[in-house]
């Protein structure tokens, strides 16, 4: 696992400024650094030494040395590769994947990549032709950045490092803000950064003749088999994992695996006897502790277990440090708590496998049982109905159900917009200073959900998340986390050969009434107990809505909610409004204030005045603990993190709450398509990043959408204010009347 970076163009101090750009991403290579410079370009490498110790360096070169590669990842299939490359009169120097990707790119240029099997972000350069080839994986594990620079190129594989380049002006991007309120992350291409794109997965990219040109090589598509029975489907996932599984613990360095109470991880580490297992909790009780499910479960296995107890002071000490290495604001707060396993694992191994990339490949989320739930009563309830349903329903106490008749009241594509959902656009006119950069977030996701028009409603959310949340969030802190800690994360379940098996499986087989992720738990379920398989879907639980509720924390958030940051971005009286309301239990607004208190940390980070090296020491100045929202001297009972009584039902880890959202109706459906369409070539020419026009690459489209069949069903019922416990017993049994009916 490595870094790389590097610029085109001729500038003072050129050298100094690629030796910066390559340092301060260190982390991400420790063991050496390389670099390439001719009259054209600068390029820099940091390695972190996994295959091929002595011999893998970087820069890599081809045999008459006209190619020149640096390259973060690993290529799984090398040493099949390397004997067919050899087979067709390439020679090699080394021992190394990187040697065998560089003669791939050779023998095969853009088609190299239906050879390839792995993670990698790589840049090769053309010293003949100046041509320079940028390429990121399938899923977009590894990641990689860049922008122009005037008439110049610039690339890394972090953030940080293109900063480092004096010519490079640092401009907040605000629209990135507007989206991040929506989704937690800043979806890619965009970041927070004005002119930093990232290179999407599954694309590669050409810069030549100062034109930046870009290409989709892979797209994640499903086409289950319905023939597949239920014994088939867990045959093939079973085989294909273990595959991929011991592809991915090729290496020269011992291989550890992180290890949770959940079925993803605990699968992969079923591989791993005589190894390392790792796994971090709270002290806050069994849902946010896991460590005692896994060293039990570790104890069956025969692996060696190490853990550690992550302490409230120490899980908000790490915020900074841990925002700085994400480069931009990541409103996820496992990604701190993974900061301290891959901290762990570091301690013992240089490369780890985990489980991500499984619930999004084989329908492992909660909230993709809800198309199965909502099906029967969006049938049988007209639309318009509905919509009276859940106007009546906002204004309900909290009662069981509510929730459910808010949700399923709009298709899928108006309410689902990925795994979280933070402030909808109402809320974010409210809460931004500049309500004008308030955007509808479905606006963002209808392309994707224009792709998958065609596919049943559990496999377009499956889709919209491998597109969206699993590269914003997911694969984002996986790499950075594991970066910062100079550890190599591997993912086997996001394995091309993998998906193939994946994109097959029937949906009944992946979400049904008996679990998500059904197939594949049946395929776990022959490596483990059968508590370990069948468990639910938690993620990774931070209690970050009973920190909240402590004085303590509730200060430290306050002071930095009213700090001149805060005021430059926000409506002030409403963050504080948010935080109060959740401090004396009124809303659980945990998440909506951990999104802006993450944001503001980050700021004062990248656009502030807290310098790296002072991350440390670096904590928000908290106000002073008797400035709290209880000034009528109303009694409270204790808000300590250890007294505070947890909320069993209450997800706080990676289900998000869903919004609801006007449909599209038929007589706009064609002209919803052509906007897409159009979309789709304005966000390739903003993609590029390039002062001249950029190469738009399309992807083959199908036919127009379909727009939503409403079945005209009047209710005999009438939901009421004042009997609303009797409204819902009176929904419940009118749909006992039909068949199918599931007590959800």
């Amino acid at each position: 696992m490595c870094g790389i970076c590097g610029f085109t163009g001729q500038i003072e101090q050129r050298e100094n400024t690629i030796k910066q750009m390559t340092e301060v991403i260190t982390h991400r290579g420790p063991d050496s650094e390389g670099f390439y410079t001719d009259n054209y370009i600068s390029m820099g490498f940091r390695r972190l030494s996994i295959i091929d110790l002595e011999e893998g360096h970087q820069p890599i070169y081809n045999e008459d040395k006209t190619l020149v590669l640096t390259f973060n990842g690993e290529i799984y299939n090398y040493k099949e590769l390397r004997k067919e490359l050899t087979e067709l009169g390439h020679t090699f120097s080394t021992e190394s994947d990187s040697e065998v990707l560089l003669h791939a790119f050779e023998q095969w240029d853009e088609e190299m990549f239906e050879h390839l099997r792995g993670m990698f972000a790589f840049a090769i350069y053309n010293k003949e032709t100046k041509a320079l080839f940028l390429a990121r994986d399938f899923f977009g594990i590894k990641p990689l950045h860049y922008t122009m620079i005037g008439d110049n190129f610039c690339y890394a594989s972090e953030i940080k490092s293109i900063l480092e380049h004096p010519e490079f002006k640092k401009e907040f991007n605000e629209k990135a803000l507007d989206h991040y309120l929506s989704f937690q992350y800043c979806p890619q291409p965009m970041t927070f950064f004005k002119g930093v794109y990232c290179l999407l997965p599954g694309h590669f990219m050409w810069y030549r003749d100062g034109v930046v040109e870009t290409q989709r090589y892979f797209e994640a598509k499903f086409k289950p088999d319905p023939e597949m029975t239920e014994d088939e489907a867990v045959d093939k996932i079973e085989a294909v994992f273990e595959n991929s599984v011991n592809a991915h613990k090729i290496a020269d360095v011992e291989v550890g695996c992180f290890l949770s109470s959940g079925v993803d991880s605990s699968y992969v580490s079923t591989y791993f006897k005589d190894q390392k297992t790792f796994t971090v909790g709270f002290d806050f009780g069994e849902r946010y502790n896991e460590i005692s499910w896994a060293e039990n479960l570790s104890k069956e296995l025969g692996v060696e277990h190490h853990t550690k107890l992550i302490s409230s002071e120490e899980f908000w000490a790490a915020v900074p440090k841990v925002q700085y290495h994400m480069d931009q604001p990541l409103a996820d707060p496992s990604c701190i708590a993974l900061y301290f396993v891959a901290k762990l694992a570091s301690e013992y191994v240089k490369v780890v496998l985990s489980g991500e990339g499984a619930d999004e490949l084989f329908g492992g989320y909660t909230c993709y049982n809800e198309p199965r739930v909502f099906n029967l009563y969006q049938k049988i309830v007209p639309y318009c109905i509905r919509r009276a349903i859940c106007a009546v329903c906002k204004k309900l106490p909290d009662v069981k159900g509510r929730d459910y008749l808010i949700r399923a009241t709009h298709p899928l594509e108006k309410r689902f917009i990925g795994n979280a959902y933070m402030y909808d656009q109402k809320q974010k006119k409210a809460l931004l200073k500049d309500s004008s950069l308030a955007t509808d977030p479905t606006r963002l996701v209808r392309r994707h959900y224009m792709r998958a028009r065609r596919y049943d409603d559990v496999t377009k959310m499956q889709y919209l998340d491998i597109n969206m949340w699993m590269v914003g969030d997911i694969l984002l802190k996986a790499d950075r986390m594991s970066m910062a800690n100079s550890l190599e994360l591997r993912v086997p379940f996001l394995d091309k050969e993998v998906f193939k098996v994946a994109s097959t499986i029937p949906t009944d087989l992946r979400v049904n009434k008996y679990n998500t992720k059904y197939a594949m738990r049946q395929a776990a379920l022959r490596h483990l107990p059968q508590a370990t398989a069948e468990k639910e879907k938690l993620g990774f639980p931070v209690p970050t809505r009973v920190w909240l509720r402590d004085e303590h924390y509730y200060s430290i958030v306050k002071d930095l909610f009213t700090s001149p940051t805060a005021q430059k971005f926000f409506n002030t009286d409403i963050l504080i409004d948010y935080l109060d309301e959740h401090f004396i239990e009124k809303e659980d607004n945990s998440r909506k204030i951990w999104t802006i208190y993450v944001f503001l940390v980050w700021y004062q980070i990248y656009f502030g005045a807290v310098e790296a090296d002072e991350l440390e020491d670096y904590q928000p100045k908290e106000t002073d603990p008797a400035d709290s929202p209880f000034d009528d001297g109303e009694e409270v009972a204790s808000n300590s993190p250890q007294q505070s009584e947890v909320d069993e039902d209450s997800d706080d880890t990676t289900s998000g709450e869903t919004k609801v959202f006007r449909p599209v109706d038929e007589e706009t459906a064609q002209k919803l398509s052509e906007e897409v369409e159009s979309e789709e070539v304005e966000m390739e020419e903003i993609y590029s990043g390039s002062p001249k026009t950029a190469k738009s690459v399309k992807i083959d489209e199908e036919q127009e959408a379909e727009a939503e069949d409403v079945t005209k069903v009047k209710p005999s019922f009438k939901p009421t204010l004042e009997n609303h416990n009797d409204f819902f017993e009176s929904l419940k049994d009118k749909l006992k009347d039909f068949d199918n009916f599931d007590e959800e």
